[in-house]
């Protein structure tokens, strides 16, 4: 009994919603990107090709870590170091998203272009705090169900622009549903003025140039060579063939045959409790088996639940959707959605438990910037692979990609190395 009150005190407690809220205010601007916008881009025609260019716009979350050391070093008269930066981003995203609202697709491709690296670079910038204050306020027991918790938010938010705002479209124009969309930062304005605390960490007063140099230093001199260059290389290969399988996944399902609707309904919605149950459920798997065993035991579930697609896509594109159409669909969406949800929450664990809290803005940044490489450039030449291969092929390839990530586990975090165990 004491067991499980002390569990349900974590779970419950004031650090875990905040964890609620800095999930779903980092997730909604990044699914209105790479899920909403091609979803947007598909249903006004625009090619393939042009769609899979357009992941390139989340350049900014892999080149975030140049200027994290400036939110570090720079502090606004206002809230503190970590929730002054977090109202004004979000305050920022509010007013970008939703200028989307005043352009036409076949007309303004380059001006959507531009806005929405513009949003990725606040979106960004938004990370690089949420992530550092996340850290600063979590005990090292906390993390892996904090950062779980985090994760589940962090999905659950994709339901908004992957799912209500696709089927308000059916009844709304694309103006209003932008609009409404953007409002759903409104949950984390709130959070930031009257749930969350600036966190107590002492800190000396550094240079902009010690901020920048010093955090890179620490974090070589505690690795090595060698193993500072085998935790940046898992980093990168860690959520390569998961994030290609998915970068074009709301335009595989138009391609199937499905409409907004169904994709709405049944895509989006079938992830829903999947997601919730894994996230919470690998949080509490961390507490028992440590960070570097769910690395393996998750890894290998999101691996696996990507040649879903490829089932998914040997069917060729469905000329009637039934029953089983929809069924197929729903267990295909269920499995990557609890493999992506387990591997997410001990793949976000692992990068805050290699940090230094003298330097977490920085360097979670250049960690989360390596996770972010293959969506913003391998995930690029997506479109152009699917047009050449094929979607059933295609996925097969990532299944492929998958692997090397795992091979790294090896030496990033052997499954029988006890000492890791949070």
């Amino acid at each position: 009994m004491p067991v499980n009150t002390s569990l349900m005190r974590q779970i419950f407690s004031r650090n875990m919603l905040i964890c609620v809220f800095t999930g779903f205010s980092s997730g909604l601007p990044l699914y209105i990107l790479v899920s909403l916008i091609p979803y947007w881009l598909r249903t006004e025609n625009v090619d393939l090709k042009t769609i899979g260019l357009f992941t390139l716009i989340g350049l900014p979350y892999t080149w975030k870590f140049l200027w994290s050391p400036a939110l570090d070093r720079f502090v606004l008269p206002f809230l503190g170091r970590r929730r002054g930066w977090t109202l004004i981003l979000q305050l920022l995203l509010i007013i970008t998203l939703s200028c989307f609202a005043w352009l036409e697709p076949q007309q303004n491709i380059p001006t959507i272009a531009t806005l929405a690296t513009i949003v990725a670079f606040f979106s960004a910038s938004q990370d690089i705090v949420l992530d550092a204050y996340r850290r600063e306020i979590l005990t090292d027991q906390e993390l892996g169900l904090g950062n779980s918790i985090h994760v589940n938010a962090y999905r659950l938010a994709g339901l908004i622009p992957g799912s209500l705002s696709i089927f308000l479209t059916a009844y709304y124009s694309w103006q209003s549903v932008f609009i409404i969309t953007a409002l759903f930062m409104l949950p984390g304005v709130l959070a930031t003025l009257l749930i969350a605390k600036e966190p107590q960490i002492v800190t000396q007063s550094r240079s902009l140039k010690e901020n920048i140099i010093n955090p890179f230093v620490e974090f070589y001199q505690r690795k090595g060579i060698k193993g500072m260059i085998t935790v940046l290389a898992f980093m990168c290969l860690y959520k390569l063939g998961d994030t290609m399988a998915t970068a074009l996944m709301t335009p595989f399902y138009i391609d199937m045959g499905y409409s907004s609707l169904d994709i709405a309904l049944v895509a989006k919605n079938a992830g829903l409790w999947p997601m919730i149950i894994a996230s919470l459920v690998g949080g509490i798997i961390m507490l028992k088996i440590g960070i570097n065993r769910a690395l393996w035991l998750f890894g290998f579930v999101q691996i696996i639940t990507i040649l879903g697609f490829a089932w998914l896509a040997s069917f060729g594109k469905f000329t009637h959707i039934g029953t089983f159409e929809l069924i197929a669909l729903a267990i295909v969406v269920g499995g990557e959605y609890i493999g992506v949800g387990l591997g997410t929450s001990a793949f976000v664990a692992f990068m805050a438990r290699e940090t230094n809290p003298l330097y977490t803005a920085t360097q979670l940044a250049l960690f989360t910037s390596l996770a972010a490489l293959p969506r913003s450039l391998i995930s690029s030449s997506a479109g152009w692979l699917i047009e050449q291969l094929g979607y059933y092929h295609f996925y097969w390839l990532c299944f492929m990609l998958a692997i090397p990530g795992m091979l790294c586990l090896f030496w990033v975090a052997p499954y029988k190395d006890s000492t890791t165990k949070q």
